[in-house]
């Protein structure tokens, strides 16, 4: 673990809370890359990252999403528009001194191999002009933050690792002179699927706790929805659509989109999909097939979901009583429920449901009520 003593991370069906951001330390305006040959590899893009905000860029390979992030450092230079940190405009920034003050993690790791694993993560620092034995400290305590015993693992050499202990090094080699910004290109694509998912979780619990801002490039959807505060979703050369995760996978901004985060978006969504306390109310009582009664001003007893209670004038999201529109139980009118019905207890009568100890009529689809629509064949009368 990359925190001593902390969980193995959020996991797919815990999503992490909202976030407000204040300051913009990256801004793209209007920035556009044509190569030699006339390929466009990015056209007039505009967006912002955050102070402290994850940003991953996904889509199909060739579409820009890497030129965009290494724009940022200058390893590509664009051929319009410019790009501004922290409010400054990089153009006019030594590239050198640009790029370490930026970290900076790949696929690959490129761990020096005839260095310690010491040594490596010391690397930026000491070419800052730390003093040695700051840079070793420094080195020291990245390591125990990513979870390796820097007296186990410091003078050990990159060969002697395996892969997932090779991409911790390499993200505390980044993080090492304490850049507020880290640039991560496709970081856990050369680890098996049980270790990728383990780093994943584990950078997501160090980002709590350094909060830098970063832009993360990825082929992988999946990755893209569980790492960012943002996604930018990317076409030939533009960005289709930059959202949070959840609105990306709920309202897709073009059929593009729709089509490259897949015909379960739906199942995704629910991996970033807060559910509220007021969303688990009370469970319906035995033989209470709707809940209890209430009077709710909107979706209780047979709110869209059903099953729950509407309690203290307002309706449950997964109800039993309330004023019903649609469902089962406990209602004032509204719409029809399911064929079969149910039993509400207390409360006013509903359409779709028997409701007990007050008069009522016959409701539609087998339940008796006082709504507007005439029962159907199967509607039973209240006793």
């Amino acid at each position: 673990m990359w925190r001593a003593g902390a969980p193995d991370g959020p996991g797919p069906c815990a999503p992490r809370p909202a976030r407000s951001y204040c300051a913009d330390m990256i801004r793209f305006e209007q920035v556009g890359k044509v190569y030699p040959d006339g390929t466009t590899a990015v056209d007039g893009l505009s967006f912002e990252v955050a102070e402290g905000e994850l940003m991953t860029l996904v889509g199909p390979s060739g579409c820009g999403k890497t030129t965009t992030m290494m724009m940022v450092n200058r390893l590509i230079e664009p051929t319009s528009g410019r790009i501004l940190v922290d409010g400054e405009d990089i153009s006019g920034v030594d590239p050198v001194k640009l790029r370490r003050r930026i970290g900076y993690v790949i696929q690959q790791v490129g761990l020096f191999p005839h260095r310690t694993v010491l040594d490596n993560t010391a690397t930026v620092p000491a070419l800052v002009g730390w003093k040695r034995a700051r840079a070793r400290e420094r080195a020291a305590e990245l390591l125990d933050l990513v979870g390796l015993d820097p007296k186990t693992y410091g003078s050990r050499y990159p060969a002697q690792l395996s892969g997932g202990q090779r991409q911790r090094v390499g993200v505390a080699r980044a993080l090492a002179a304490d850049p507020p910004v880290l640039l991560m290109d496709e970081p856990f694509g050369a680890v098996d699927p049980v270790v990728r998912e383990r780093l994943q979780n584990e950078f997501l619990a160090l980002q709590e706790r350094v909060r830098k801002t970063v832009l993360m490039v990825t082929h992988d959807i999946e990755e893209a929805v569980r790492m960012g505060d943002r996604i930018a979703v990317y076409g030939e050369g533009r960005i289709e659509q930059l959202d949070t995760p959840a609105a990306v996978l709920g309202t897709p901004a073009t059929p593009y989109v729709a089509q490259f985060v897949g015909s379960d978006r739906g199942l995704k969504r629910l991996s970033v999909t807060t559910i509220e306390a007021e969303d688990l109310e009370e469970p319906p009582l035995p033989g209470d097939a709707c809940g209890s009664g209430g009077r709710g001003p909107a979706a209780g007893g047979g709110g869209p979901v059903g099953g729950g209670a509407g309690r203290d004038g307002r309706a449950a999201r997964l109800g039993g009583g309330g004023r019903a529109a649609v469902g089962r139980g406990a209602g004032d009118g509204g719409l029809a429920g399911p064929p079969d019905g149910g039993v509400g207890t207390g409360g006013r009568p509903a359409e779709a449901g028997v409701q007990r100890d007050a008069p009522a009529r016959r409701g539609v689809g087998g339940g008796a009520g006082r709504g507007p629509v005439p029962g159907g064949p199967d509607a039973r009368e209240a006793p």
